[in-house]
């Protein structure tokens, strides 16, 4: 017996958003013109709450955390789109007003700290920089803030620490810098580009734990970028999966743990081992993610989806399956296929 159909033609909810991102779309111009990067991307932040932005790589997730913090590559370019900020759009802002509002209201880690570190500046001056450009601090007053933030994200002796310079540290300490150096400007948004991908397993729970502790110290929002699924499990409250330029599945973590609707989402799932099934065999993706330009009309996932069928050439409707809880599959819009982690 074929379920009904699930209702169709729905956005992100924006109310009570901090982020909200509606239909960007990003090309890529020069040499080879290649459309589509992104494309018709949604999805919100909610003030206070953890959202992921999960995929393999290739599929987009940190080209769109560059277009929200306005730090795209010269050949990409926005074609359209909004990416409102506490009722600002991004994309209309000036480079001036971004420079304001970036290490400020929204602040950033990126994943590798020793590219991202100022490597000729000590550590305790890249920290109090944000304080003198968005505070008007003095040095002194920068600088004694700056020890109570490194102080805050566990750096011992951080009086001492100040006049260290990046090389001097560990990739974990160096981390810590990041995060203090992202919420030196007291920000609202924290964008998180793999924060945790070139750190052992130690001292990767030891930065998540120190993010969970500023959420709830500082009522920050924080937008993770990255393909680990533990820590998407562990640290965020919804997540936001990216395929090939596409979001294809947006909902809760628990609902999309549980009941993936999207037959990528199950295969990510079913590709990480789970120690209450330690003898079953891990699901391998066949293929890769397209490249831009060769991406297939309709879903893009199809060339490498199980449960392809003709209507996935079609442009693929965003279907409500639970509360707060869409999918871009026309399958399981028409009820051919069930959510569920048996996809």
């Amino acid at each position: 017996m074929t379920a009904a159909p699930l209702a169709t033609g729905t956005a992100p909810d924006t109310a009570g958003a901090l982020l909200s991102v509606r239909g960007l779309t990003l090309d890529l111009v020069g040499g080879t013109p290649q459309p589509g990067l992104v494309q018709g991307v949604e999805f919100t932040v909610p003030k206070g709450r953890s959202v992921a932005l999960i995929g393999e790589s290739g599929c987009g997730k940190t080209l769109t955390a560059m277009a929200i913090l306005g730090l795209l590559p010269r050949a990409v370019r926005v074609v359209s789109g909004e990416i409102v900020f506490a009722g600002t759009d991004l994309l209309t802002c000036g480079p001036r007003e971004l420079r304001r509002i970036r290490g400020g209201p929204v602040g950033a880690v990126f994943q590798e700290p020793m590219s991202s570190l100022n490597p000729t500046m000590t550590v305790g001056d890249q920290i109090a920089e944000a304080r003198r450009i968005h505070f008007r601090e003095g040095r002194r007053t920068a600088r004694e803030h700056a020890r109570e933030l490194l102080d805050r994200v566990g750096i011992p002796d951080a009086r001492r620490r100040l006049d260290s310079y990046p090389h001097e540290m560990s990739g974990g300490m160096q981390q810590r810098v990041m995060i203090a150096a992202a919420i030196a400007g007291e920000p609202r948004l924290v964008v998180a580009d793999e924060p945790t991908t070139a750190l052992d397993v130690t001292i990767q729970a030891e930065i998540l734990e120190l993010l969970r502790d500023l959420r709830r110290d500082l009522g920050l929002a924080v937008l993770l970028v990255t393909h680990d699924l533990g820590v998407v499990a562990d640290f965020c409250d919804e997540v936001v999966v990216m395929y090939a330029g596409h979001v294809v599945e947006r909902a809760p973590v628990r609902d999309a743990f549980r009941t993936p609707a999207h037959p990528y989402t199950s295969a990510l799932l079913g590709s990480v081992p789970r120690s209450d099934h330690a003898r079953t065999p891990l699901q391998v993706i066949g293929g890769r993610v397209p490249p831009a330009g060769s991406f297939p009309g309709g879903c893009r996932f199809q060339p490498r989806c199980r449960h392809t069928a003709p209507a996935c050439a079609e442009p693929q409707p965003d279907t409500v399956v639970g509360s707060g809880h869409h999918t871009r599959c026309g399958r399981v819009a028409a009820g051919g296929l069930q959510p569920g982690r048996e996809l």
